[in-house]
């Protein structure tokens, strides 16, 4: 018994000695964007956002990247800190109240009265290497709708396509960060326009 208990020990004494496998660090990374206030206040209706929602493969807080037809991966070391819809949110609030077209912009669950509905969906987000450099591509379907009778008023599809400045997720996610500046900038004129009509 006492053998056995000194073996356990010097097991211990030698775990205790070898080398610890180190794992390599996980870097988080953001979407952020600034948008530029429009001159112009127009008196529009107040609008509620809702919380963007994401295509099978997009709600995850894991960096895609895209290299051949149907295969959609994630970078090892790198992961958004949140998923894509949830990082949009504010960035989409913020590009809206930017556009001056509306005299209230909510993000839900606000329950404030609003005369507009904006729905949202990433239908794509991810880092494209079938060419030199790699690109990162943003799709982002839009739909508005009355909020009283919840009929469409206007549906669109908003894309952009940025060359990364190298094949890695760091430069990707720099050319996000563009992607949906002006993804979103588009949007939101969409939006202000259509609300004036």
């Amino acid at each position: 018994m006492r053998v056995s208990a000194y073996l356990v020990l010097a097991l211990f004494a030698l775990a205790g000695c070898l080398p610890v496998p180190r794992t390599e660090e996980v870097k988080l990374m953001t979407l952020e964007a600034d948008f530029t206030p429009s001159a112009t206040q127009a008196d529009g209706p107040a609008l509620l956002v809702a919380l963007p929602r994401a295509r099978a493969g997009y709600d995850s807080a894991g960096m895609a990247y895209w290299r051949a037809p149907q295969e959609l991966a994630y970078f090892a070391r790198h992961r958004w800190v949140d998923t894509p819809p949830r990082m949009l949110a504010p960035l989409l609030v913020q590009a809206l109240e930017a556009s001056g077209g509306f005299s209230a912009v909510l993000a839900a669950p606000a329950v404030a009265r609003a005369g507009l509905r904006l729905d949202t969906e990433v239908l794509r987000l991810r880092q494209n290497f079938s060419t030199s450099p790699s690109r990162v591509e943003l799709v982002l379907r839009a739909q508005l709708s009355n909020v009283k009778t919840a009929e469409p008023v206007a549906t669109r599809t908003f894309a952009a396509t940025v060359p990364c400045a190298a094949d890695d997720p760091v430069r990707g996610a720099e050319a996000a960060n563009q992607a949906v500046r002006l993804v979103l900038t588009e949007l939101a004129q969409w939006a202000a326009e259509t609300a004036r009509r």
